[in-house]
């Protein structure tokens, strides 16, 4: 496998450029834990892929928590990994997912790659206030609400059920958040685990492939039933850390064989 050359451009970020570059570059997202995902980075970087991974929140000049993030964060790295590349994609897990989602539906970009998506957008909160995940021009995009009354029953906690039961709680809310991943004109990847313990997100994808379906736009779905919340492209290690204790589910085995199933057609999007 090449070794790409890489470069820590600051703290917030990582850059990874291949020693054979298709002409493909990407933006990755991290989830929840809000680390910089220099593996995946050097990861498809081996793979002839341009990579620029980011912090989006807890960095200097950010957000302390996934609360009002701007969109135009991410749009701006676009544009500079469009000074580079025709082709630049963006690609995300779990927050990042609906980050990633949520940006190409508002700016170009060559694909977009959602694992363990969310199929709305969800709130945060801080400083005892709630709001959006993002705002764009200024402005919070719609949120569900979380259900107030809900209690973990496990140690560390489970918390598909708590976005379960906010998904429910007002319907109305739920629609208005809705991701119009409809918008997205350029070819969508998703992949969900089964067995994904955080947040319910092989209905999540579906929810996302009916509405651009009913468009006939270009949309991918792999899953595996005993799979759960991160997945594993080949040669990555296991366990990242950071974010908040909890159950993710899965196996090393299973999250493994999703990551494996999903490789080629996750190089061929980017490239």
């Amino acid at each position: 496998m090449p070794v790409p050359f890489a470069l820590v451009s600051d703290d917030d970020s990582y850059d990874a450029v291949p020693e054979h570059p298709s002409g493909g570059a990407v933006l990755v997202l991290a989830g929840s834990s809000g680390r910089i995902e220099r593996d995946r980075a050097d990861l498809l970087a081996a793979h002839g892929i341009r990579a620029r991974a980011i912090r989006w929140f807890g960095g200097r000049g950010q957000r302390t928590v996934p609360f009002e993030v701007p969109l135009e964060l991410f749009i701006d790295e676009l544009e500079r990994l469009q000074r580079e590349s025709d082709r630049v994609s963006i690609i995300g897990t779990s927050f990042g997912a609906e980050a990633a989602l949520v940006t190409a539906t508002i700016t170009p970009v060559h694909a977009a790659v959602a694992i363990s998506p969310s199929s709305v957008v969800w709130g945060g909160v801080q400083d005892g206030t709630w709001s959006s995940h993002w705002t764009h021009e200024g402005r919070p995009l719609p949120w569900v609400p979380f259900e107030p009354t809900w209690t973990p029953d496990t140690d560390p906690p489970e918390y598909r059920g708590l976005y379960e039961a906010s998904m429910r709680r007002d319907a109305e809310a739920t629609a208005a958040a809705e991701i119009p991943a409809e918008r997205i004109s350029a070819p969508v990847l998703l992949t969900a685990g089964g067995d994904d313990r955080v947040w319910p997100s092989t209905e999540f994808a579906s929810a996302i492939c009916r509405r651009r379906e009913r468009r006939g736009l270009p949309t991918m779905s792999f899953g595996a039933p005993a799979a759960g919340h991160r997945i594993l492209l080949p040669g990555e290690s296991v366990a990242a850390a950071g974010g908040v204790a909890m159950r993710r589910g899965g196996t090393e085995g299973a999250d493994r064989a999703l990551g494996q199933q999903v490789w080629p057609m996750l190089l061929d999007i980017l490239r």
